[in-house]
Order: C-alpha cells, then sequence, then structure tokens
C-alpha cells in the first residue's frame, strides 16, 4: 500500500444516491526486467452508500463475539444520536481489465497514460501506480481513498434531506 501513488484522481466523487463506474490505469513495472511496464485498464464500480445505524451496527457486532462485543454494542446502541456512519460497496470486475506490456521507461508510460486521459476529459478516470504483483492492493487503497475523500460529500448529502 505504501508504495502505491495516485498520479491522476477522478474529478468525482462516490455518488451519495446512485452507483459510479471509475475508469482506472494501474501501471506496473515487471519486477525481473528493466523497462518493461504492465498497464491495466479496467473499471471498478462504486455503490451508493448506505447509512449504518449504531443499531444495525450493534447487532453485526454481537455475530460470534463475547461479552466485550456485547458491552461496546450497548455503548454504540446508547449513541445512536452522536453516530452516523456510511457502508460503501465496490464491485471489481476482472472480466473489464485488460493488460498491456510498454516496453519503455516508467516515467515515459506514466506521462503518455496521462496524456491519453487528458485528451479523453473523462471525470471518472484515475491513473494509479503502484507494484505489479500487488496491483489488487494497489486498486483497494485507492478505493479506500476514494471514499475518504466521498465521505465528507456523502453525509453532508444524507444531512440535507434529513436521513441522518
Amino acid at each position: 500500500m505504501e508504495n502505491t501513488q495516485v498520479i491522476v484522481t477522478p474529478e468525482r466523487r462516490i455518488e451519495t444516491f446512485g452507483s459510479v463506474n471509475f475508469h482506472f490505469y494501474l501501471i506496473s513495472e515487471l519486477m525481473d526486467e528493466a523497462n518493461q511496464v504492465r498497464v491495466r485498464d479496467g473499471r471498478i464500480q462504486a455503490e451508493r452508500p448506505e447509512i449504518l445505524t449504531p443499531g444495525n451496527c450493534a447487532r453485526l457486532l454481537l455475530e460470534g463475539f463475547g461479552e466485550p462485543a456485547q458491552e461496546f454494542a450497548g455503548w454504540l446502541e446508547r449513541q445512536r444520536e452522536h453516530l452516523s456512519m456510511l457502508k460503501y460497496g465496490f464491485q471489481f470486475r476482472k472480466s473489464g481489465v485488460t493488460e498491456n506490456i510498454v516496453h519503455s521507461p516508467m516515467a515515459d508510460v506514466v506521462a503518455r497514460v496521462k496524456e491519453q486521459v487528458t485528451a479523453a476529459m473523462e471525470p471518472s478516470s484515475a491513473i494509479i501506480q503502484g507494484v505489479d504483483d500487488a496491483w489488487e492492493v494497489c486498486l483497494m487503497k485507492f478505493t479506500m481513498d476514494l471514499v475518504q475523500r466521498s465521505a465528507g460529500g456523502n453525509m453532508g448529502d444524507f444531512r440535507k434531506r434529513g436521513l441522518i
């Protein structure tokens, strides 16, 4: 995760009341090959966030846990007026991922992909630079960052509608 760098962040955030598809390009160097870079191109779907009430969260915590978890669940129940949580869901479809090996230095490949994304003017595109054998972890890191960026706006939208 530490070696994941988002080069281009999507302009869009996760939609509060609908799902959105993000187009990603994940660029990584092959481990044993000089100037060979893998470019993965795919989509990840972010489902709309769901409000997770303290009561629902407490019930989830109780399954298979002992007394300390039950005490914590009780505390969550008592905090219902002060807590608001959102649950985010992602669907990663590997069938939508293509891979290409490019025989160029990493910096050149990143620059070319960045030019391509800029020219296409796709507000839901991201360019991620990561590690080849852990590319899925890099993609998960990107989704976690996307959730963090979107959460404040999503909470505001829910508050405006009186849902929390």
